[in-house]
């Protein structure tokens, strides 16, 4: 019998700089290709000009007393400055803490209280969002909260010239103190209840993480990535930003927030080689009508990752993007975050079916949720990592760190695996989300890819609904192609009939223009949940049941 354990082989040994030095390194190799380039201001950077400026910025929060161990807040959607803040903080070892901008005050004040933010580079606003308001509401009760600098005003503005000018000695100087394990950042998890917990990462977490993801896409100095993924999450400031910058890459900024005529706009005017997404992102790009009218002839990879990535959707980004080498990328905040992925030379299948195999340098294992001893392959179980991946722990929460990771320092995920014997894994839900309807376990994932074969389901989601007599019922809410016509349970369920166990065949059928999701793509199970039992008219009674 194996077991589903797997260590990750690596060609490359782990990268032992800072982000500062890596960046350095990268500069001088390659000062005058391509390092960022904005689309919405038409920027751009080359790597030395890039670093010219991060030192500038490094130096300016250097003049305001910024330290090692300070955490300075960046609150704003994707912009240069937010890429050019991340670099400094780093240069300086102070700890960058990652604002979501969907933020509303309450969560920010919690942020700025929680992780003691003594600096805020922030938007002024974005969309309706009014930051500059939220932050004067909240300020009065954030005695931390030293500077506030918006972006594109002129304090932002005296702030880089003031580094400009400075003398760049007491950077190199810093420089020369800072260690790879030093904590650089903090991000903090979407929280379903409760407030989130600051993930707190290093380095040596954050840079080789980037790194491997890089090595695994295949990226040297003439790869441009185009990044419209948020950089407050690790998928795009790590897989993103990080992986390119540590191969000499550019990094596009298609535009603040996602658009997918943006986004595909910047990859046929700006040749790029890579895409990343979220499979709703994806979906928004393959159905945008912009698309048949481009080149995209110079893309060869990039990632889906964020949540399960439908087998129908990944196949169009293969075949209508010319995606050949796509890479799906399996990982969270805490692990830095890529644990598993895909590789460029995977068959098809392997590609649309797992999250792929172990990450360089790392290891998985799969263990039974009642006893923690790692399960067979091919059997489910709770996915575990360890490594030079796993966070320092949770900012200022030694006990949730505790309940995280384990004393053999294995991250316990909570997402239910299946390591097959050739040491592929495929995520089939949260263990939270497993339904268990009278008596047998139902994994959403299961039901989700099959429901994405009907022709007109454009997207699905499944989750479990209070039932009186089975403990739980499925409900699926879908989204349909235009002029497609209703689609009743009824219909579904004959859709189903013979190709789904009948356990398996949802009850009620939620017909939606969109799901409610977190800014980084993940469909919120609990909300759905929420307003699933409203809808049905189950009532508090059953509510508290669920729960």
């Amino acid at each position: 019998m194996t077991l589903s354990y797997a260590s990750g082989p690596a060609a490359a040994p782990l990268l032992g700089d800072t982000i500062g030095a890596n960046l350095d390194r990268t500069a001088a190799r390659f000062p005058d290709r391509d390092a960022l380039v904005e689309r919405a201001t038409g920027r751009r950077w080359s790597y030395a000009r890039f670093t010219a400026d991060v030192d500038a910025v490094a130096l300016g929060l250097l003049g305001l007393g910024v330290g090692k161990g300070d955490r300075v807040g960046v609150w704003a959607p994707n912009c240069a400055e937010w890429v050019l803040v991340q670099y400094a903080t780093a240069k300086l070892g102070a700890i960058l803490v990652n604002i979501n901008p969907a933020y509303r005050a309450h969560e920010l004040e919690f942020v700025l209280g929680q992780a003691g933010v003594r600096t805020l580079v922030a938007a002024p606003g974005f969309k309706t969002s009014d930051y500059a308001a939220m932050i004067e509401e909240v300020r009065p009760r954030c005695p931390a909260l030293a500077d506030v600098l918006l972006i594109g005003t002129a304090g932002w503005e005296a702030l880089v010239e003031a580094g400009r000018a400075a003398d760049a000695a007491p950077l190199a100087a810093i420089g020369a103190t800072l260690s790879t394990d030093d904590p650089i950042n903090i991000q903090y998890t979407s929280g379903t209840t409760g407030f989130p917990k600051g993930a707190t990462l290093s380095h040596h977490n954050i840079l080789n993480n980037g790194f491997f993801v890089g090595e695994l896409c295949g990226y040297d100095e003439e790869d441009r990535v185009c990044v419209p993924v948020p950089f407050y999450h690790c998928f795009g400031m790590v897989m993103g930003n990080l992986a390119a910058t540590s191969h000499g890459a550019c990094v596009v900024i298609p535009s603040p927030g996602f658009e997918p005529a943006a986004t595909l706009a910047a990859v046929a005017q700006e040749r790029c080689t890579s895409l990343y997404g979220v499979p709703t992102m994806f979906i928004a790009m393959l159905n945008d009508p912009s698309l048949d009218g481009l080149d995209l002839s110079s893309l060869r990879t990039g990632i889906m990752a964020g949540s399960p990535c439908p087998v129908e959707v990944m196949k169009q980004v293969i075949e209508r993007l010319g995606m050949a080498e796509v890479t799906i990328c399996y990982g969270m905040t805490e692990t830095s975050p890529v644990s598993t992925q895909t590789r460029a030379g995977d068959s098809l299948d392997r590609r649309v079916s797992t999250v792929g195999t172990v990450h360089p340098h790392l290891e998985v294992k799969v263990i039974e949720p009642g006893t923690g001893v790692t399960a067979p392959r091919g059997t489910p179980g709770e996915l575990c990592t360890r490594g030079y991946s796993v966070m320092l722990g949770y900012w200022e929460e030694p006990d949730r760190t505790a309940e995280a990771i384990d004393a053999a320092r294995w991250m316990h995920t909570g997402d239910l695996a299946v390591m097959d014997e050739d040491g592929y894994v495929n995520i089939t839900g949260r263990i939270k989300d497993m339904v268990i309807r009278g008596g047998e376990n139902v994994y959403p994932r299961e039901v989700e890819e099959f429901l994405y074969t009907h022709p007109d389901i454009v997207d699905a989601q499944v989750i479990g609904v209070p039932d009186e007599r089975f403990g739980e019922e499925l409900m699926a809410w879908v989204r349909l192609r235009p002029d497609a016509p209703e689609l009743t349970a009824e219909a579904l369920r004959e859709f189903c009939a013979g190709r789904l166990a009948h356990f398996k065949i949802p009850r009620y059928v939620h017909v939606v223009e969109e799901f409610p999701m977190t800014v980084t793509g993940k469909v919120r199970k609990v909300q759905m949940r929420a307003e699933a039992i409203a809808i049905l008219g189950l009532g508090d009674a059953a509510a508290a049941r669920h729960a």
